[in-house]
């Protein structure tokens, strides 16, 4: 009989026993191709989130940081040994809830027998330096036989050391107003308000929140403060309109404020906030009674400064 045939060499080492027979590769599938069209378009897309991105980021950067471009506090100035020769007493107030003062201010003192010695300025700063930069004003205050107060804002000088802004320079203008009238028993009626600058418009705030004060003068006010921050080349690509807050707004409140006001305007002023124009316009707008003078800067705090300052408080207080 013929024997059975063997597997031969070749079978046995494709099939070594107990191992499957292996399934032979399929084909590979040709590799997946990207449309550059679409690659140009995702790099495009992402070029643009980036820029927006960028842009938004800057908005925010401005919107935190805006108070810089109309606030410029300084602590560096120490305060005077005395002013016209006068003691002066360093007043801390404004006390938070860790007991701690915020705010610190100096109370100049008439003479008993002075013109206006019944009568007390609470001077509210322009915003720029500190109180110490305020002192030619001070002196010429004084100098008239007045008693004055005023005060750095947070964030100014001796004060609490914090960013300033309007509603806090509004809160500290409320404080100080408190000050006089709670702790020192001043009667309201006897509180003589006087803004420069942007303490214009919180001069302005707190006669109308109380027309029982008799008078506010109002020096080298700032109706268009925006116009400062447009005329700064680093925000020329922002929506400054819809980003700015810091407005200090004074126009719709004196237009209809009561109370008797001096509108002491600059001739020659270099910031385009607070021309001779702009300042006319707001004078002009504002309700009576009220007193507009027109100065050359040199000759502020000059005895003319003094001379309109003096025939405004006589008219008014007496």
């Amino acid at each position: 009989m013929p024997s059975p045939k063997s597997p031969s060499r070749t079978q046995n080492a494709r099939q070594p026993s107990g191992q499957p027979r292996q399934p032979a590769p399929a084909p590979s599938d040709p590799p997946e191709v990207v449309d550059p069209v679409w690659l140009l378009k995702a790099i495009g897309l992402t070029l643009v989130a980036a820029l927006v991105c960028g842009y938004l980021t800057l908005c925010l950067l401005f919107y935190q940081g805006q108070w810089q471009l109309v606030l410029h506090p300084s602590h560096s100035k120490p305060a005077p040994a005395n002013i016209d020769g006068t003691a002066f007493q360093t007043i801390h107030f404004a006390v938070d809830e860790t007991a701690t003062p915020q705010l610190t201010g100096w109370l100049i003192p008439a003479q008993p027998a002075a013109r206006y010695a019944a009568y007390t300025v609470l001077y509210l700063p322009s915003g720029d330096g500190s109180l110490a930069d305020a002192l030619p004003t001070l002196s010429s205050l004084h100098e008239m036989g007045i008693n004055v107060f005023s005060f750095d804002y947070r964030g100014y000088g001796q004060s609490a050391p914090t960013r300033p802004n309007q509603q806090r320079m509004t809160e500290d203008a409320a404080s100080a107003w408190k000050y006089l009238t709670v702790s020192r028993a001043v009667p309201p009626s006897r509180i003589v308000l006087f803004g420069s600058g942007v303490g214009c418009a919180l001069a302005a705030g707190l006669a109308a929140e109380h027309p029982e004060a008799p008078a506010a003068i109002l020096e080298s006010p700032r109706p268009d403060i925006i116009q400062t921050v447009f005329a700064d080349a680093r925000t020329k690509y922002l929506p400054v309109r819809a980003l700015f807050h810091e407005k200090f707004e004074i126009a719709g409140t004196v237009s209809i404020l009561k109370t008797p006001k001096l509108f002491l305007l600059p001739e020659d002023s270099s910031d385009p906030a607070a021309t001779t124009a702009e300042g006319e316009r707001l004078a002009s707008a504002a309700a009576a009674p009220k007193m507009i003078s027109t100065l050359r800067r040199a000759d502020f705090n000059s005895p003319l400064y003094r001379g309109q300052i003096a025939r405004f408080l006589d008219q008014y207080l007496h």
